[in-house]
């Protein structure tokens, strides 16, 4: 029975989708539910499962095709889908078997070919020569189980395999001794230009939809906006300080490592309560003031910069606050963050302290009318009580919207930010 894959509903005001690589191949074998194939959209990716098992009959789309919801993208032939690769090799080489006997070949004459020729040559099945060649693999390499020692298609597959496991644990042990490896967005980069050449190389690549959909947000809050920045400098000892003492004990109670984000989060929601026009957005000709706190985290995924959000973040506690932005996290690089948690939040927080960054001044997230952005913590000589100090400097910086926010209150918001980290007990006084 032959099944149709087809284009899913896609989020509100989405109206088509870009076909991703392929997880499958015509002709071969899937299990219900398992991915075919994702598919890009200017805001998320969705992934797109096998509605049953069987056999990949029909691929009817390309990486790289346009789409729209219902869209036939692909054909299953249904079945038991094991069964389909499972007995594949012992028909090919049953089949194989009956061609050697039809055109007179025995496995005697085959035998006294290799010993004359050496091991290159050992007796193999057509199916079985035919894979090889596909996967450049030698006959010396692949022990055969067949009669007299023939090479069958499945002996062929097992050394793919053996091969594949070890190429594997090679880039695993290599990663090991080399370091950190260079984020997905950069070996992205490295691919589409190839081998370093001495020549002047260039390519041309299309953009994603999710990094057209960033720069058509990142150019209108430009042009769209009075945007203006402004700065402060935040002691970081006494958080680091609270962090080193607690970090064992609370990652114990709720399984979760105690960063510094959610101080941050805490923070930043304590000044919006204070400055609520910071909170606040423009719609048309009118100023709308929220009556909640849904905080937007900017983070980094192998496609581009998402920001999910933390909904009510003034009612979740620092380990609820930990957990959701580690889960955002790894979600993010998975491809998994979806439409309604991206939708809506009232302000933003940036950390672009984690790749290094020592200042930068943030990009608002419209229709919001402001951004916190953190920057890296290092060691800096400052004055206290008269003394000179080594102290754990951060700096922050807050981009706002002029045409709704004054200077005023941004300083003092992003002052108000700096007291409560530098003194972390007003958070929990609320002071």
């Amino acid at each position: 029975m032959a099944t149709e894959v087809k284009v899913p509903e896609l989020p509100e005001s989405v109206s088509e989708a870009t076909v991703g690589e392929w997880q499958k191949k015509q002709g071969d074998a899937v299990e219900r539910d398992e991915n075919l194939l994702d598919l890009e959209t200017d805001k998320v990716v969705l992934e797109v499962p096998a509605v049953a098992a069987g056999k990949l009959a029909e691929i009817k789309v390309q990486a790289g095709d346009t789409v729209q919801a219902g869209d036939v993208l692909a054909i299953i032939e249904e079945g038991e889908a094991g069964d389909t690769g499972g007995d594949e090799s012992a028909d090919d080489d049953s089949a194989d078997e009956k061609a050697e006997a039809e055109s007179g070949s025995t496995s005697s004459e085959s035998d006294a070919d290799s010993d004359q020729s050496g091991s290159d040559d050992a007796v193999a099945s057509p199916a079985a020569s035919k894979l090889m060649d596909e996967n450049d693999i030698a006959a010396r390499d692949v022990s055969g189980t067949g009669k007299d020692g023939r090479i069958t298609k499945a002996d062929v597959q097992k050394a793919i395999d053996s091969k594949s496991s070890s190429a594997k644990n090679t880039s695993s042990a290599n990663r090991d001794t080399s370091g950190a490896q260079p984020p997905a967005t950069e070996q992205a980069d490295r691919q589409a230009l190839g081998e370093v050449s001495p020549e002047r190389v260039e390519q041309r690549v299309p953009m994603t939809r999710i990094r057209q959909r960033i720069a058509e947000r990142l150019l209108d809050a430009s042009q769209n906006t009075a945007m203006l920045t402004t700065f402060n400098e935040v002691d970081m000892k006494a958080v680091m300080d609270l962090r080193a003492q607690y970090k064992e004990k609370f990652e114990k109670e709720h399984d979760v490592r105690l960063g510094f984000m959610s101080f941050f989060v805490k923070a930043a929601v304590e000044a919006l309560k204070r400055y609520p026009i910071m909170n606040a957005s423009i719609d048309e000709g009118d100023i709308v003031y929220h009556g909640y706190y849904d905080i937007g985290v900017a983070v980094s995924s192998p496609r581009g910069l998402l920001v999910p959000v933390l909904r009510d973040a003034d009612q979740q506690s620092y380990a609820q606050v930990e957990s959701k932005i580690r889960d955002f996290g790894k979600r993010a690089q998975d491809g998994k963050v979806t439409m309604d948690e991206m939708t809506g939040g009232t302000f933003t927080i940036t950390n672009g302290g984690v790749f290094g960054s020592l200042l930068s001044t943030p990009i608002i997230n419209p229709p919001q009318a402001a951004i916190l952005g953190m920057h890296a913590t290092n060691d800096k000589p400052v004055v206290r009580n008269g003394e000179i100090v080594i102290r754990p400097m951060m700096m922050l910086a807050v981009s706002y919207d002029h045409r709704l926010i004054d200077g005023r209150d941004a300083v003092l918001f992003l002052r108000t930010i700096k007291e409560l980290l530098e003194d972390p007990a007003r958070l929990l006084l609320q002071v």
